[in-house]
């Protein structure tokens, strides 16, 4: 079988993109996964590294197909691209797995009895703050604060915009820290 162009790569993504097209897509995976293999090795990975990375990225073309835009790269470009991204966070995730644990992160000495008591009147007095917020006030602080959810997935949850949720969101923090230093 003739291997296939720059033009007809590009054409085969986009019908997988479009389509789903497994024959465009096996036809593409036979192109480009010992190339990548090759590439990757040459690169430094390991044979049995080199062919994840290339199987892995061929996964990624057929999910992200759909994003291929032509008139930005070429069809080569974008799956060598691709692999290279992969190996780069892979390289990059076993730096941090093989990072030693940074002693200074480690508390100095466990809490007294004060501290403890100090953080348990911490607690109610923010409790006593929200309590005096509106409940919406009250309802978004704890969504992001106490619940850790990004605005975006606030606003999805409470069906209002972005921009609501940020402003009512600034207000309230705002109040709750007038109310904070009022007790202090």
């Amino acid at each position: 079988m003739q291997q296939p162009d720059s033009a007809e790569l590009g054409r085969l993504i986009e019908a997988v993109g479009l389509n789903r097209d497994r024959a465009a897509f096996a036809r593409l995976f036979e192109h480009f996964a010992p190339r990548l293999k090759t590439y990757l090795m040459r690169a430094g990975a390991a044979p049995s590294a080199a062919e994840d990375f290339a199987q892995e990225a061929m996964l990624t073309v057929w999910r992200k197909a759909s994003l291929f835009d032509p008139r930005r790269a070429g069809a080569s470009t974008w799956v060598f691209t691709i692999a290279r991204n992969l190996r780069i966070d892979a390289l990059r995730r076993e730096k941090l797995d093989s990072r030693e644990p940074d002693i200074t992160e480690l508390p100095d000495d466990p809490l007294t009895p004060d501290a403890i008591l100090a953080g348990a009147d911490d607690t109610i007095r923010v409790g006593s703050a929200l309590s005096a917020l509106s409940d919406d006030q009250a309802r978004l602080i704890k969504l992001s604060y106490f619940h850790e959810k990004a605005h975006a997935e606030i606003a999805r949850e409470l069906g209002i915009p972005l921009g609501t949720v940020k402003s009512r969101l600034r207000l309230a923090v705002i109040k709750l820290r007038s109310l904070l230093s009022e007790t202090q």
